[in-house]
């Protein structure tokens, strides 16, 4: 019940903080700091996608659940800048202090359950022999890949297209 009462208000309170504030600094400047803070909002999904990027490349010696869910809590923060309204910007800007995000993590860490997996390395020694059956193709010329119905063909037709 709670999320769907929080999904009505948010509109409503949205509008009221955008009367509020907009009566008191102005139209011009109203429409600057939504503009801005969604830019910010860009600047920073698009900054975060790339450092997961990075991040997914580099092989990784620590914990991977601490920068991940940092990065979860960040892109969350972009998320409602991107968002118009001077709630979200103001819930999204607390989000990028580092102290309460590392506090709202905490808070939430403490419900999640990680079960970790791993992989399993071969038990085959290297100095066993492998008991194998093998034989030779072979690959003849270049035009020795079409399948063996289609010798008729010109060597640059390969079927695949029609003139």
């Amino acid at each position: 019940m709670w999320p769907i009462a929080a999904i009505l208000a948010l509109p409503l309170i949205e509008i009221a903080l955008f009367v509020t504030i907009g009566g008191a600094i102005g139209l011009l400047a109203t429409m600057l700091v939504i503009l801005g803070t969604a830019a910010l909002g860009i600047f920073l999904l698009r900054r975060q996608g790339v450092e997961m990027q990075t991040a997914l490349r580099m092989p990784q010696r620590i914990d991977p659940l601490k920068p991940l869910a940092d990065g979860a809590v960040i892109s969350l923060a972009a998320g409602l800048l991107i968002l118009p309204g001077f709630l979200t910007d103001t819930v999204g800007a607390l989000l990028l202090i580092p102290p309460l995000r590392h506090a709202l993590i905490r808070r939430i860490g403490r419900n999640v359950r990680v079960h970790a997996t791993g992989f399993q390395t071969s038990t085959v020694r290297r100095d066993q022999p492998i008991d194998a059956e093998y034989y030779e193709i072979d690959p003849g010329p270049r035009d020795s890949l079409r399948p063996p119905g289609d010798l008729g063909r010109p060597p640059g037709d390969s079927g695949w297209t029609r003139h």
